[in-house]
């Protein structure tokens, strides 16, 4: 594999759809968080993202398959709303610079290709907790970080 793709199991009809990615990182807190929601709504898988970016070896399941590691995209209709949602998770992120801007591109063509208009990222934050742990957020927009700051998200301290 010379290149990150994307492989699509099947085409979606999305409705204003909003991207939630949850890569693994610090704690695994966006994969975790992100499968949450993939359960809970009970998400249906339609793309993987595949890429030389990722670590060389392979995921190994209970009955000992083998598969490369790799992204995998999900969408969820929303019946009484007006957008659906399309969540990203994966095995790894890139093992380098280059790695990480090639994947995040081809997940921006592909959300394109959907017309998303707003992605949310999920991920860990290195910060003791001595109360209740709290959310926050950067935002690309002040209308953005104003729309999570009136959820009761914190700006970084």
């Amino acid at each position: 594999m010379k290149e990150t793709f994307i492989k699509e199991l099947v085409k979606a009809d999305l409705n204003n759809p909003i991207l939630i990615g949850g890569f693994p990182g610090l704690g695994l807190v966006g994969k975790i968080a992100t499968r949450h929601l993939v359960k809970q709504l009970k998400a249906e898988r339609f793309a993987y993202l595949y890429s030389p970016h990722f670590p060389y070896f392979v995921h190994v399941n209970k009955k000992g398959s083998v598969r490369l590691l790799r992204g995998t995209f999900y969408f969820w209709k929303n019946k009484n709303g007006k957008h659906d949602l399309i969540f990203f998770t994966g095995d790894s992120q890139a093992q380098t610079i280059e790695g990480q801007y090639e994947i995040s591109n081809r997940i921006l063509n592909f959300a394109k290709q959907y017309n998303v208009k707003l992605i949310v990222t999920i991920g860990g934050y290195r910060m003791e907790a001595k109360d209740k742990p709290k959310v926050i957020a950067a935002a690309t927009s002040s209308e953005l970080l104003n729309k999570a700051l009136q959820a009761k998200a914190i700006i970084s301290p």
